[in-house]
């Protein structure tokens, strides 16, 4: 017989020891009988249970797979199932407890969970009110990481095409990490080393612990109100999974995708990468990678620079001296413009007699063709058949040739053209 079997039969046992068995009916108490088992209420009955079961099991560790999963965004309290193969148990998580956790519940999760039992009178029924949760086989906040990465990367906060190029040479960089921890150190170190003189500014934040996330995403917002900013470096030296968390946080990865100023990452060492690795426009190592990455070393652009000059110095004397022999061979090979005048004058010459003859030429032809169109025109010229003997008739008067005798009356005069002269004639009669 179990524990709770013997807690509730004693219970029992102690109300027949008194002899207070209840009628059924809730009138004076009846004689005990040996015969007769007592008869509890619905609540008397809830009452001994809740008592035996919240008694029994206040600090319980069970481990099952989430279902029907319902979260009151209102109030944050989560309702969920807990099963296994066999069986399955509701389950309660208040808001007190629930925002604590890093991770999101979501069914089909097998999780192991710690809590209390817990009676409700009112339906009969128990659940188990949780206070922890772990997810089993994997650890709570590298849960988190996971699903807050896939949930990011595909609303395409990790795209390639939206990250900004770290400027060459910014004038002033803005820092965002803790004022007292390695990094900073390391980062103001290697820039001064690397470019003497370079302007810094640090915004100081907490980098673990309960609200340092959101104390970064404001830096984040604050700095890029400003407008003498190229970069901005954010991160923090090595730790735990812990310890790095606050970049893993949802707050700092929107503030670092909204930054209009190029953002480097550089939280951890080598091996560790957090979400704001993936969001931020460029990853460093460390954060003395990041100062590497930012600034050139000055004595080296300045050697370059040396170098620079003294090649183009080379080749600019070296295309003056290429230049200046081009003119001396030109030179050489070009004679007096003096001694140049005969010939000129010569080619005048012959140009003038190639176009006094080609004028000459070009008027003859006009002159023949001209001449040709004349003998056309005589040829079809009507003095031309009078030449032959012929002659027109017309009325006196008038320019109109007579064709026939009945355009004439007798006695009216004609003019007759001849060849050479005119007569006036009279006409005597008509054939």
């Amino acid at each position: 017989m179990t524990a709770e079997q013997n807690t509730f039969n004693f219970d029992i046992q102690s109300e027949e020891s008194r002899g207070e068995r209840r009628s059924p009916l809730g009138a004076q108490p009846c004689a005990p009988t040996k015969q007769s088992p007592p008869i509890l209420s619905i609540t008397e009955l809830t009452t001994n249970i809740r008592e035996i079961l919240e008694g029994t099991f206040t600090d319980i560790w069970i481990v099952g797979e989430v279902t029907n999963f319902r979260n009151n965004r209102t109030s944050r309290h989560w309702y969920f199932g807990l099963k296994d193969e066999g069986s399955q148990i509701n389950a309660i998580m208040f808001n007190a407890s629930s925002l604590k956790l890093t991770f999101q519940l979501e069914d089909g999760l097998e999780v192991i969970c710690h809590g209390r039992v817990n009676v409700y009178p009112p339906r009969g029924s128990y659940s188990i009110i949780i206070d922890q949760i772990e997810p089993k086989g994997v650890g709570a906040l590298q849960l988190a990481f996971e699903q807050l990465k896939k949930k990011l990367h595909e609303e395409g906060l990790f795209a390639k095409e939206r990250k900004k190029p770290i400027p060459f040479l910014p004038k002033k960089v803005g820092v965002i990490t803790s004022p007292t921890g390695a990094a900073i150190r390391d980062i103001i170190h290697v820039m001064t080393r690397r470019f003497p003189g370079i302007s810094i500014l640090l915004s100081p934040v907490k980098v673990q612990g309960e609200g340092a996330a959101l104390e970064i995403a404001q830096a984040i917002h604050r700095m890029n109100q400003r407008d003498d900013l190229d970069v901005l470096i954010v991160g923090r030296g090595g730790g735990s999974l812990e310890d790095l968390w606050a970049f893993n946080e949802e707050p700092v990865a929107r503030a670092i995708f909204a930054s209009r100023i190029p953002i480097i990452s550089a939280v951890g060492h080598e091996i560790d990468f957090t979400i704001a690795d993936f969001v931020a426009d460029v990853r460093a190592a460390t954060p003395s990678a990041a100062a590497e990455m930012i600034v050139p070393v000055k004595a080296e652009l300045q050697g370059l620079l040396i170098e620079r000059k003294r090649q183009l110095m080379l080749a600019l004397q070296q295309t003056l001296t290429s230049r200046l022999k081009s003119v001396q061979e030109m030179q050489r090979r070009l004679k007096d413009p003096s001694q140049r005048f005969p010939d000129l004058l010569l080619r005048i010459d012959g140009f003038r007699s190639r176009a006094s003859y080609a004028m000459e030429n070009k008027m003859d032809r006009c002159r023949q063709h001209f001449l040709k169109l004349l003998s056309n025109l005589n040829h079809l010229s009507p003095l031309a058949v009078l030449s032959k003997g012929y002659a027109v008739v017309q009325k006196r008067g008038s320019k109109a040739s007579v064709k026939s005798t009945q355009e004439v009356t007798i006695n009216e005069e004609l003019d007759i053209l001849l060849h050479e002269g005119k007569l006036v004639a009279v006409v005597k009669s008509t054939k």
